[in-house]
């Protein structure tokens, strides 16, 4: 298949990016501050990969998955070169939020076309090269950032992914070949809100519990009731549009219900282990970068904080 090259490219962005950046956090904090706020940059990434999944699929669904994919790289390349010129911690998040909105498209977009132009019978061998593209990339990033970092500024932990996906953009332009149309079906919108206020939720709860704040804090408690309430009302939403995001009819079937379960299960103890880790790293970080920081210097002089 001449366009497998540029979907495995696309697909190594969106799992490479993480890992080279987590490398490259001391350096983040150490230039741009805002250590309190450190786990959001990579916070914001996963939820706007999680919540804008689904609507690329649906959208690409209605509008054709070639344009939609090329929309969702060139998100994602906008979101990369804007994080690496950051000047604060905030723009960074912003950003980084921007970038996995576009990531959310290269995962679902690349396995959709996949289904499109290869048959059923011959689907698992390209989605085990996608896989092992998945597995090169998780090795391969804590290298390259730690390359990065050491040799280059932090900011090429971003500016990484404009050549990458440059090629694969191009690649993609010239070789990918699919009808174009344009259904005239609706969009559920209410039913994506109230999925992305769910997905939202939960993303928060593994990210703050046992860290932030207590697993029975008011704040995490509440997450979990609104997480819940969405998910319900998501629901109750699908079972009576025509258009749903996620057809519940799925779940019907064994094979699907029981990988889904899986897979989401797997995700909520990644993230956990992962913001366990980075609550750990934060406070390392604390120790070592908080005498250097500016912000300390002031409070010392002022007598606000006289921590060594």
């Amino acid at each position: 298949m001449v366009v497998l090259p540029g979907l495995m490219l696309a697909i190594m962005l969106a799992m490479l990016d993480n890992m080279i950046v987590g490398t490259a956090m001391p350096r983040i904090v150490g230039e741009l501050g805002g250590l309190d706020h450190l786990s959001w940059v990579v916070t914001a990434y996963v939820l706007g990969t999680t919540v804008s999944t689904p609507i690329w699929g649906k959208v690409g669904d209605l509008y054709g998955r070639k344009n939609i994919f090329i929309t969702s790289i060139v998100i994602f390349l906008i979101g990369s070169a804007l994080s690496g010129m950051a000047q604060s911690m905030e723009m960074l998040i912003g950003f980084r939020a921007l970038q996995g909105l576009g990531a959310g498209g290269l995962m679902v977009g690349a396995m959709a076309i996949i289904g499109d132009l290869v048959p059923p019978r011959e689907r698992g061998r390209y989605q085990g090269l996608m896989a092992g593209v998945m597995a090169l990339a998780m090795i391969a990033g804590p290298l390259v950032g730690g390359f990065i970092t050491d040799n280059l500024n932090w900011r090429w932990a971003f500016y990484v992914n404009l050549p990458l996906g440059g090629v694969a953009l191009a690649w993609l332009l010239a070789k990918l070949d699919l009808p174009k149309y344009r259904t005239e079906h609706r969009i559920d919108w209410l039913g994506a809100g109230l999925l992305s206020v769910g997905i939202t939720s939960l993303v928060l709860i593994t990210t703050w519990g046992g860290g932030q704040y207590a697993w029975g804090s008011v704040q995490i408690l509440g997450l979990a009731v609104l997480g819940v309430a969405s998910l319900i009302a998501f629901g109750m939403v699908e079972r009576r549009v025509a258009e749903p995001v996620l057809s519940l009819e799925l779940f019907r079937n064994r094979n699907f219900a029981l990988v889904s379960a899986m897979h989401i299960s797997a995700s909520v103890f990644v993230n956990d282990h992962e913001s366990g880790l980075w609550h750990d790293i934060l406070e390392w970080l604390e120790h070592r970068i908080a005498p250097w920081d500016p912000a300390h210097y002031r409070h010392n002089e002022t007598g606000e904080d006289n921590a060594a």
